[in-house]
Formats: structure tokens, C-alpha cells, sequence
């Protein structure tokens, strides 16, 4: 399964917001300066997270984007579908009742093994993303971490020192 590159913007994004002083947000400006993003392009998926209810938009000379709930309250997976959509990433176009060798239809009463295992492996792929919180993905990231990302995000003018070696 390929992932547009919008799913790791936006899961940066999303995580940096982790970060943001209570209920203050950060412009599209700063999260697209933050990573050296296009800012335009960036914009077409914070629109989608909004959308997806994984963030707030406030608009005006001091708005932006924050999280839309607490950080434990949103998973990877709400992120990704946020970008990506949530179809599942096989569909069973039934080739098996094709063809030379085809199958009757009234025989075909349940998935093939080749879509049985596919929609597993969906399951699968989904619970794994849905058990992972943004709160979970903060809690991986060492301390100078969230203090650079804090700083960048009250004042993005304000030089950072270099990360730790």
C-alpha cells in the first residue's frame, strides 16, 4: 500500500499542534515554514483535517489551526483517513466469475480467498493505525523535541538552537 505524501504532512502537522500553548493556534504560515512545505499545498490538507474534525480552523490576524479534540482522542488512523479517504485499499472486482474458467455467480456465496485475505490484512492495517493516539506519538519524542517544536510555534522568528547530537 503506497500513502500519498499529504498522510506524513498532516500527521507532522497534527503532531506538532501537539505542542501548541492551550488553545492557541498555529497559521498555516508557521506549520508550512516548520517543515518547509508549500504552503498552498499544505493548506489543501489542514482543509481536510478540518473537515475530518482532526482540527480547527479560526480564521482572522491571530488565527490558524489547533486540534480539534485532545491529543489521546485522536488516532493515526483519523489522520490518514483524513487525507486518504476511508475506502478500503482492495476492492474484489469478482474476476473470478470471468473469464474461461468462471465461476456461476449463485456459486460465489462469500468472499474468495484472495479478497478474505486482503480484507484481513485492511482490518489489520486500520486496527493497528486506530490503537496509535497522536498523544502516543508525542510520547515517543524526547524532551527537546516538544521544547523546539513549543518555541517554533508561539514565535517562528525566534532563532532555534541546533537539536541535541
Amino acid at each position: 500500500m503506497k500513502l500519498s505524501q499529504g498522510v506524513e504532512w498532516a500527521l507532522h502537522c497534527a503532531l506538532a499542534l501537539v505542542n501548541a500553548e492551550a488553545g492557541a493556534p498555529a497559521s498555516r504560515r508557521t506549520l508550512a515554514g516548520f517543515y518547509d512545505l508549500p504552503e498552498a499545498y499544505l493548506a489543501k490538507h489542514l482543509k481536510s483535517l478540518v473537515q475530518a474534525g482532526v482540527l480547527i480552523a479560526t480564521s482572522g490576524p491571530r488565527g490558524g489551526f489547533r486540534l480539534a479534540r485532545r491529543p489521546e482522542q485522536i488516532t493515526v488512523l483519523d489522520v490518514v483517513e483524513a487525507i486518504e479517504g476511508a475506502t478500503p485499499s482492495f476492492v474484489c472486482t469478482e474476476i473470478r466469475q470471468r473469464g474461461a474458467c468462471a465461476i456461476p455467480a449463485e456459486r460465489c456465496t462469500g468472499p474468495c480467498t484472495v479478497a478474505q485475505v486482503m480484507y484481513d490484512a485492511d482490518r489489520a492495517w486500520r486496527s493497528s493505525l486506530g490503537s496509535v493516539t497522536l498523544a502516543d506519538l508525542a510520547g515517543r519524542l524526547p524532551a527537546w523535541s516538544h521544547a523546539r517544536t513549543k518555541a517554533y510555534l508561539a514565535d517562528p522568528a525566534t532563532p532555534l538552537p541546533p537539536p541535541p547530537l
